[in-house]
């Protein structure tokens, strides 16, 4: 049996491969760092062509926060597979909660989300995380982010 390794470049397609999200629903446009077990960091293109804006607020196009929490979850979920690669289209890493959620700034088209997430620990099976979303190096949004495998 070979030994799982992380491809050098994650980009979506590679993203796509681990993810069962697609679009529109895809929150992450690429992985700019990870450190399995520790820390994982990802992109997020945010444009006006997103469908959401059509409904969210046309007159002042804004980001929702749930889908700032998706993406997060996300990002997070990369770094969950690649820690258990057998899991890499086997299983789907659901929610298991989300705690001290908070939003700071709004978020619109052109922004450049980067979402970093820090292990805290993993028991049994469910994986908790602290989840930060910036944008030009200001907060936007945080929470802890809990996570299983089914």
């Amino acid at each position: 049996m070979s030994e799982f390794v992380i491809p050098e470049d994650i980009d979506i397609l590679e993203i796509m491969k681990v993810l069962p999200h697609r679009y529109p629903f895809v929150m992450v446009d690429r992985i700019l760092s990870i450190e399995v077990g520790k820390q994982v960091v990802g992109l997020k293109n945010v444009t006006i062509n997103e469908q959401f804006f059509q409904g969210h607020f046309p007159q002042r196009p804004v980001m929702p926060g749930v889908l700032i929490l998706e993406g997060l979850a996300q990002v997070g979920g990369i770094m969950a597979y690649y820690a258990h690669p057998e899991a890499i289209g086997n299983k789907l890493l659901f929610f298991a909660g989300i705690d001290k959620a908070r939003f700071r700034k709004p978020v619109v088209p052109g922004d450049q989300l980067i979402y970093t997430l820090d292990l805290i620990k993993e028991k049994r099976s469910v994986m908790v995380m602290t989840a930060k979303a910036t944008v030009d190096d200001k907060l936007v949004a945080e929470a802890e982010l809990m996570a299983s495998f089914t």
